[in-house]
């Protein structure tokens, strides 16, 4: 197993990253990737997901990219412990093409979201900014077919109010979710102010009995809010 490797944090308004992949190759770019002078440090690195909680507690972080094929834990695993932890940080999910039923297994354990392993490197700090910022990120090219096997294998849907308790505001903010737009972009296409979309988005989650954002984009595709193709 491959030890944690804490990295030393200065800058407060750095967004601190933890990674988590077994393979060091994977490790090396990510490190050529995430780096200080795009506003991102990685401070921890683990080879197992059984590694991750010691290193979350070691070294505070904003943001855990986590790979899902682990020798020991994996990576639903891993994001189920971590999304146990009070106050937990979000977690990224690094996936390949085939990997859709790992990935709608990470997402009911409670991940923020996932992005291709041979995404664009702007991509990839992109989403880890997104992600740490409180927004979801899921990966265009492969969102359908994960959403189609989230719901194949989750059995009947949650027996949630109806969507018509929604306000049309609400709804269009959920809308913004589900297309992958951030606070700062629902609030400027709806023209609206950042604290109201905040606001919406807190009732969207108390109507709907949502924990994130990555659960509002889910439901909103199962109940047709959204479709794969408007993502």
């Amino acid at each position: 197993m491959t030890s944690v490797n804490p990295v030393t944090s200065n800058a407060a308004s750095t967004i601190r990253v933890i990674v988590v992949d077994d393979q060091e190759l994977v490790r090396s770019g990510l490190r050529r990737i995430l780096r200080r002078r795009d506003g991102l440090e990685i401070v921890a690195e683990c080879g197992d997901g059984s590694e991750v909680v010691a290193a979350l507690e070691a070294h505070p972080a904003d943001v855990v990219v986590m790979d899902l094929r682990m020798r020991e834990v994996d990576g639903i695993t891993a994001t189920g412990l971590l999304r146990a932890l009070p106050s937990a940080p979000p977690v990224l999910v690094l996936t390949t093409f085939d990997e859709d039923e790992l990935v709608s297994g990470a997402l009911r354990a409670g991940a923020a979201g996932f992005i291709l392993k041979d995404s664009p490197a702007e991509e990839l700090v992109m989403a880890v900014r997104s992600v740490a910022l409180g927004d979801a990120w899921l990966d265009p090219a492969i969102t359908g077919r994960v959403l189609a096997t989230y719901r194949s294998s989750a059995g009947p849907l949650p027996t949630h109010p109806e969507v018509s308790e929604l306000t049309d505001r609400e709804l269009e903010v959920l809308r913004g979710l589900a297309s992958g737009w951030t606070n700062s972009e629902i609030a400027e296409r709806l023209v609206i102010s950042e604290l109201t979309v905040k606001s919406h988005i807190g009732r969207i989650f108390a109507k709907l009995d949502l924990r994130d954002r990555a659960a509002a984009i889910v439901f909103a595709y199962d109940h047709g809010i959204v479709r794969p193709a408007e993502h």
